[in-house]
């Protein structure tokens, strides 16, 4: 492919692709992203000048940007990352959700659409990011697969599920090629400070409460970002028009699990007076909280020719040690001066 058209991409998970589909094809990218809070230019400091990589402010929902962008650039394929996706944030107000992951993919799909039926369009992939979320909560054994029934219980998870339900009427009813890739719980660099590996790495820092949800046994397959990425980049090389993969890290821990995982790392790293182990909090349970998550992700590795590079320990390690070196990146990005400061010279 000569063009790609990467939406989200200065998001955690996209900024992270757009890092590795730089530094591992040949491909021409363009970036779509509306900058939201948890998007910045920062995200992608050090490849925005590269000549492959073209940097457009813009919201997937806007119908006359998005075709703007596949009229001027013409893209071969397209990776949506673009989403809303922390569930307390849904369950405050879902209407940031339903605009941009339920409408915005449509708008996408559209123009997709739109564009394949002018050019023709041979060769081009539609590929969206999705989520476990959208499988709904486990019990204590068993495994999400690619045909396990949809049951979302957060807002967010509703959003994304009915996004995933329009890519695939779109594959059935216009032929479009498109796929679908449901991940774990991503982790790593460039993760924005809510979320549940940098809240408390850099809260334990500070020397602030570490707060759990309930009585933290909550279970989540956790995967490093970076082998997601390479899970995507593989699906949309491979992976065959109309089909699904999930993919995970076969790393089942408890929110428990995970802050006592990472307090002994900073207690290594960043020895304090006392173990970080004594700031942990447990509060009141969200509503909703699916108890469980596991992806079965053999199809992907079978089909794909795919698996994680990280284990998750040396995944945790590696994220932590991220965070601590770059503080002044998670302030940055909270104030948004960064982006002030950078999107007058780039032009769009």
């Amino acid at each position: 492919m000569e063009t790609l058209l990467v939406t989200g991409g200065a998001g955690f998970i996209g900024c992270n692709f757009v890092r590795l589909a730089l530094a591992e094809t040949r491909t021409r990218i363009v970036v779509l992203d509306k900058l939201t809070y948890a998007g910045s230019l920062e995200n992608l400091a050090g490849v925005l000048g590269d000549p492959r990589l073209t940097f457009v402010q813009g919201d997937i929902a806007d119908r006359v940007e998005v075709r703007r962008v596949f009229a001027e650039h013409k893209p071969d394929a397209v990776v949506n990352f673009a989403a809303e996706s922390h569930v307390d944030r849904s369950i405050e107000d879902a209407s940031a959700f339903i605009q941009t992951n339920i409408v915005g993919a449509f708008e996408l799909l559209e123009a997709a659409r739109r564009h394949v039926t002018a050019s023709g369009g041979d060769g081009f992939r539609f590929l969206h990011v999705s989520t476990d979320e959208v499988y709904g909560s486990l019990g204590p054994t068993g495994a999400f697969s690619e045909t396990t029934p949809y049951a979302p219980n957060s807002p967010y998870a509703a959003s994304k599920a009915g996004a995933d339900h329009l890519v695939r009427a779109y594959h059935e009813t216009y032929g479009l090629p498109a796929l679908i890739t449901n991940c774990s719980n991503n982790y790593g660099p460039y993760q924005f400070p809510e979320k549940l590996i940098p809240l408390m790495t850099l809260n334990a820092l500070e020397g602030k409460n570490l707060p759990i949800y309930g009585d933290g046994g909550n279970v989540r397959d956790w995967i490093y970002v970076e082998d997601h990425c390479r899970g995507v980049l593989a699906a949309l090389q491979r992976g065959r028009p109309g089909e699904k993969y999930n993919l995970g890290g076969r790393s089942e821990r408890t929110n428990l699990q995970i802050v006592d995982a990472l307090c002994e790392i900073l207690d290594a790293e960043r020895p304090a007076a006392r173990s970080y182990k004594e700031l942990k909090t447990f509060v009141a349970d969200r509503p909703g909280h699916d108890r469980r998550y596991a992806i079965d992700d053999e199809k992907a590795r079978t089909e794909l020719g795919w698996e994680p590079r990280q284990s998750f320990e040396s995944g945790l390690r590696a994220t932590v040690r991220w965070y601590i070196q770059n503080r002044a990146w998670c302030e940055s990005v909270q104030s948004g001066k960064y982006d002030r400061e950078r999107l007058g010279l780039l032009k769009t």
